[in-house]
């Protein structure tokens, strides 16, 4: 797990400076603080730098990136795991192939020359972003992992293509221009943004499971986006053939076997590997794979509220007991975790609706203390089982058309009643419904709809000039545009719903500010084994019946996985992770506020150019109003922690001068060209 960055000129006669690639590299040393490395291939006018977190090969001198070929012809900087790379690397040693270093990373130069990009792209596994620079074919890949787990960002200006890890990589080029967009400030607002964009001008995300090509030609530029993997469910045509509702043991089976499997890959380490662990059978699972699979005991870290609706911690330890783990209980007073908000959001560079941002950031420092690289996380379980009452609610109003009226009534009441506390937020406080979804998809997916509430309130609070921007701007149409129709064209409407939210909030804000950028700003690696793409092709042959069975959400998994899970566990209805809304504790509130002074103060207002100072002040007045109802109050928290973290995201990105700040960290930590 690493960081990476380089320069990719349309005129190879341009040169690259070193130092740029160093600081580039030195801004995002938090992703690798064990060592630093850059290569400038001369009369190119390409060059890559490289932030080390040693996992895999701990010698730094054999195995510092970026590798050149041993041909020269290509150019490789990898952030992220392959698993299952010592076979790999066997079948390609028995070919001829020979290493510099024991690393994962070092097989694409010897798997891309045999295979080709498409071909090489279906032997790589685990999660993962890299830079391929062909010399030969003039040609730099951006590659993304299939779920988008490991970040990857970039920019054509100026005549050169900028990349990095994260978006400070490239805002350490002071070429690269560092102004918000619009409609991307728009989508930070509602806290659904449109997949493959961000907050700023020009910069864009390489998408998951995509590979950006960029060739040079005659001093120009030629981009391509190239999907290579994508959640194929079947179609209902296929279902019919296929599906097997009947026989629930071959599904039960074949989850065990997968999950195992990507479990006990995701323990090959250099170093010691811990587990996340929370009261939701997601993290329960994994950890009880994984104590299965290993002699000693397994270290387990577990996040611990002051708020007794939210905190999991007994359950949690009851899950470490029945299996001898270790457990490390990290208690937070909801009321401090505003003190850490500016921080979080340096590292997620977007927007947060909800402070478990930030308590998964406390929690990665804790990791890091306790002398941890790397742990193994539950993410993507929800994703592929249908645990999220989203989908639940999906599934009985769209999915059972054999449900009457007063069935869907009882249903809509079980679910209200189940899921009151993060009503405003997981679910919508009232129904909301929007043409150019329900065109593409049949129905608007209620994992959007809260979001998508929200953005009725976020006109009146931009500042005039972007207002006027945004004028009969429809982010639900945005959004649709950026799904590929063919993925929801005659499939179940559970799986539609799937896939939906693992385009948006999956990718967005589960893996971003929830995941790999909380996690990596202490140097900790998170591994995902549900997110393996083997597990992921099989999830989608599960039958919706048997993925939701009857009230039950994510039955199959709970059927795979009875025997490690303790009856409570096993008998309890999902429970969303999140830290209590700031309304909800006097203590909070007052954080919130003191952050709102000063960040939504009209001076501030003002000195940005990016919000109304009027619609802000409206917005804080609804809120506090006592007849707004607390569900309304959950989906305005959000919208505050909204306001902040746009004008934190200025302070950080547009008024600090981050091409000095990256000189300053180069010198700081000692790295230089």
């Amino acid at each position: 797990m690493c960081g990476i960055a380089g320069i990719f000129h349309s005129d190879k006669n341009k040169t690259i400076d070193p130092q740029l690639l160093v600081n580039m590299a030195a801004i995002q040393h938090h992703r690798g603080p064990d060592g630093f490395g850059y290569k400038v291939i001369d009369d190119e006018g390409v060059g890559f730098s490289h932030a080390r977190l040693s996992i895999i090969d701990l010698n730094e001198e054999r195995a510092r990136q970026p590798f050149l070929s041993q041909d020269q012809n290509l150019l490789l900087a990898h952030n992220g795991e392959f698993y299952d790379y010592k076979r790999i690397r066997a079948e390609l040693t028995l070919d001829g192939a020979r290493f510099k270093a024991k690393s994962d990373s070092e097989m694409v130069l010897h798997l891309y020359p045999r295979l080709g990009l498409e071909e090489m792209l279906t032997h790589l596994r685990g999660e993962f972003a890299f830079a391929l620079y062909d010399k030969e074919r003039d040609r730099l890949i951006l590659v993304r992992d299939r779920f988008g787990i490991k970040p990857l960002y970039w920019t054509e200006t100026d005549g050169k293509i900028v990349f990095g890890s994260e978006l400070k990589v490239l805002f350490a080029d002071p070429e690269v221009p560092r102004h918000f967009n619009a409609k991307g400030v728009f989508h930070q607002l509602m806290q659904t943004i449109v997949p493959g964009t961000t907050a700023f001008d020009n910069i864009h995300q390489v998408k998951p499971g995509h590979a950006v090509i960029i060739e040079r030609k005659h001093g120009k530029f030629s981009i391509q986006d190239q999907k290579y993997w994508d959640m194929d469910f079947p179609t209902l045509e296929e279902r019919q053939k296929n599906d097997d509702p009947e026989n629930e043991q071959k599904y039960i089976d074949g989850v065990k076997k997968k999950l195992l499997e990507a479990v006990q890959l995701r323990l090959e380490a250099d170093v010691p590997v811990a587990c996340y662990l929370s009261g939701g059978i997601d993290s329960c699972s994994t950890l009880g794979m994984a104590a299965a699979s290993q002699q000693s005991p397994v270290k387990a870290f577990t996040i611990g509220f002051d708020d007794s609706d939210y905190d999991e911690t007994p359950i949690a330890t009851e899950m470490a007991e029945s299996v001898g783990a270790d457990q490390d209980v990290m208690l937070l007073n909801a009321g401090h975790l505003y003190d850490n908000f500016e921080e979080t959001l340096w590292h997620t560079e977007r927007t947060i609706y909800n402070t478990l941002g930030v308590a998964k950031l406390l929690m990665s420092r804790h990791v890091n203390k306790a002398g941890y690289k790397v742990v193994v996380t539950g993410e993507g379980s929800d994703e592929l089982f249908s645990g999220y009452p989203a989908f639940r609610r999906d599934m009985f109003l769209h999915g059972m058309d054999t449900l009457s009226e007063a069935e869907r009534a009882e249903w809509e009441g079980i679910l209200a009643e189940a899921n009151k506390l993060f009503k405003g937020a997981m679910l919508a406080e009232d129904e909301v419904s929007d043409d150019s979804l329900n065109e593409l998809v049949g129905f608007t997916p209620s994992c959007l709809q809260p979001w998508l509430a929200s953005s009725v309130h976020v006109p009146e609070l931009l500042h005039p000039e972007l207002r006027k921007e945004v004028e009969g701007y429809e982010p639900g149409k945005a959004i649709a545009e950026a799904l590929d129709g063919d993925m929801l064209e005659g499939r179940h409407p559970l799986d539609k719903a799937q896939y939906v939210w693992i385009k948006t909030m999956l990718e967005g804000q589960i893996l971003t500010w929830g995941g790999d950028r909380v996690d990596m700003a202490n140097s900790m690696e998170a591994r995902p084994p549900f997110l393996d793409h083997h597990l992921a092709e099989f999830a989608t042959q599960i039958p919706p019946t048997l993925r939701i069975k009857g009230r039950t959400e994510k039955y199959v998994l709970r059927e795979a996985m009875k025997g490690v899970l303790p009856t409570v566990l096993y008998e309890r209805e999902k429970f969303a992770f999140m830290a209590p809304p700031a309304h909800t504790d006097p203590e909070k509130w007052a954080a919130m506020k003191a952050l709102a002074d000063k960040y939504l103060s009209d001076e501030a207002i003002e000195r940005a150019g990016i919000l109304d100072k009027e619609g802000v002040k409206a917005l804080f007045d609804l809120h506090e109003n006592d007849e707004t109802p607390a569900a309304t109050q959950v989906k305005l928290d959000a919208v505050i922690n909204h306001m902040i973290g746009i004008q934190v995201l200025h302070q950080h990105f547009v008024q600090t001068d981050v091409p000095s700040l990256a000189a300053e960290r180069a010198q700081q930590y000692g790295w230089s060209a």
